[in-house]
């Protein structure tokens, strides 16, 4: 992979950042994006605020990025219902903003869209494909299939190379939310037990966040040069392997030597799925040879980190 021009949207946040601190370390050239000045002073990259500063379109241009990542927007399905509107500002204006940044600057970069597994809700069968019918079952959902459609016309209208990546179940140590988050803050808090709302069976597919920059990077790379293919460019990024929820906190426990118990509550959240797993043929066929690593061989490496930063942060 050759160095290349990278701008990245959200950059302050888990998936931006990770991002960035891997393009960084690889010798490319990173321009984040963020909009509130007071977080992220910690940011693996050179970083410009958009409130108060230049134009996204402005950006576009004197940078002139070979690849732009739009890491900003929205990330959580509860949230979703609980204010679907801002969720839909966050998740899809955003992405029309910086697709309307891009056209107007006359810049053709590759462009790479974060979707969601939560585009297929309860897939009728796993190994998900790229093909299957999108049924999303919450807001975040939906807005995620909003943000494609928006892809697809400004590929398809305006010439814009856009990759649209699915990601399924993402974590890392840059992660203070979601469920591999949440278990292992139970695991080593003051709480006297480990509680999972579902039943424990749900399964997930589960991609450590550098695996997924990994691909996000490549994918783009691929496309520098090119000449766009007249539509946005879908593929799952994950690793293709299954893990129950019930199995991930048991193994987590595990690894930090917790005896607590695990209680399964058995009322599944809102909005989300039974069962996902991604098919990655797709996935495997442009970036050959795909070699992700499954949850059980990154999650020492995830907690060894998170016990780190918190025996450096205990008082």
């Amino acid at each position: 992979m050759r160095p290349m021009r990278l701008l990245i949207t959200g950059v302050h946040g888990f998936l931006g950042g990770s991002i960035a601190r891997l393009a960084q370390g690889l010798g490319h050239e990173v321009l984040g994006i963020a909009r509130a000045r007071s977080r992220g002073g910690d940011a693996p990259c050179r970083v410009v605020h958009t409130e108060g500063g230049p134009t996204l379109t402005e950006l576009c241009d004197t940078f002139a990025p070979e690849a732009v990542v739009h890491a900003a927007g929205t990330a959580s399905v509860g949230a979703s219902i609980l204010a679907p509107r801002e969720d839909f500002t966050g998740s899809v204006l955003t992405w029309i903003e910086l697709l309307e940044a891009v056209r107007r600057s006359g810049r053709r970069p590759a462009l790479l869209l974060p979707s969601s597994a939560a585009v297929y809700g309860n897939p009728a069968r796993v190994p998900v494909a790229e093909d299957t019918p999108l049924r999303p079952i919450s807001p975040y959902g939906f807005h995620k299939v909003a943000a494609e459609l928006m892809a697809e016309e400004y590929a398809s209208c305006f010439g814009l190379d856009v990759v649209v990546a699915r990601l399924f179940s993402v974590f890392g140590p840059a992660q203070r939310r979601l469920l591999v988050w949440e278990l292992f803050d139970q695991l080593t808090g003051a709480a006297p037990a480990v509680e999972i709302q579902g039943t424990g069976a749900e399964m997930r597919d589960f991609l450590h966040v550098d695996d997924v920059a990994i691909a996000a990077l490549e994918l783009l790379s691929r496309r520098i040069g090119a000449a766009p293919i007249g539509h946005a460019e879908v593929v799952n990024v994950a690793s293709g392997d299954e893990i129950s929820v019930l199995e991930l906190a048991e193994l987590m426990r595990a690894i930090v030597g917790s005896s607590k118990p695990i209680v399964c509550r058995g009322a599944l959240r809102p909005g989300d799925p039974l069962r996902w797993r991604a098919e990655v043929t797709r996935l495997s066929g442009l970036l050959s040879p795909w070699r992700p690593r499954p949850a059980r061989a990154t999650l020492p490496e995830c907690i060894a980190a998170w016990q780190s930063r918190a025996a450096r942060e205990s008082p």
